[in-house]
């Protein structure tokens, strides 16, 4: 019986040592109160983006969610609004997941620092359909609201719009 229970001890060590990496490893970024200057600023909110959209690409909702604001208020063009984490989460699972992947076009991102919030993030990105030519690259301008509260950094805002074709 005490073999056991050291046995579970630590398989339960184990499993809570895999999930607190993988939480802190979506986090791995300076807090907001440590950054002292627009390099850091653009350092961390660019490993933010980096990170926010490689769960996006791979369609890992767990992840993508530890990113989104429980409260998130997501403003789209073409889609209209979304409230909440859960239902942002779910509109990509319905209708990004296995058809779409984003990348961030070079030279666009701009960062600015909002006091006692967080940063807001600018730039364009380029839709691709993998598999479906037919569809063609789309492009869009982005706002991101980055906020750090808790210990984390969540965008809170996200206002999508300008969507069209790419240019080639």
């Amino acid at each position: 019986m005490t073999q056991n229970l050291h046995a579970m001890t630590a398989v339960f060590g184990l499993l809570m040592g895999v999930v607190l990496s993988t939480s802190t490893m979506a986090q791995n970024v300076a807090p907001l109160d440590k950054i002292q200057n627009q390099q850091e600023l653009n350092q961390a909110i660019t490993e933010l983006d980096t990170a926010l959209f490689d769960a996006y690409n791979k369609c890992d909702l767990a992840k993508f969610g530890s990113f989104i604001d429980e409260n998130v208020e997501f403003y789209h063009d073409q889609g209209g609004l979304t409230l909440g984490r859960a239902a942002l989460v779910e509109s990509v699972k319905k209708n990004i997941c296995g058809t779409t992947t984003r990348e961030l076009v070079p030279g666009t991102l701009q960062i600015y620092y909002m006091k006692g919030y967080g940063a807001i993030e600018i730039g364009v990105h380029r839709f691709h359909h993998p598999g479906h030519p037919e569809i063609g690259d789309g492009e869009g301008k982005f706002v991101h609201l980055w906020q750090y509260k808790d210990g984390a950094w969540k965008v809170t805002r996200v206002l999508s719009y300008d969507h069209h074709a790419a240019g080639k």
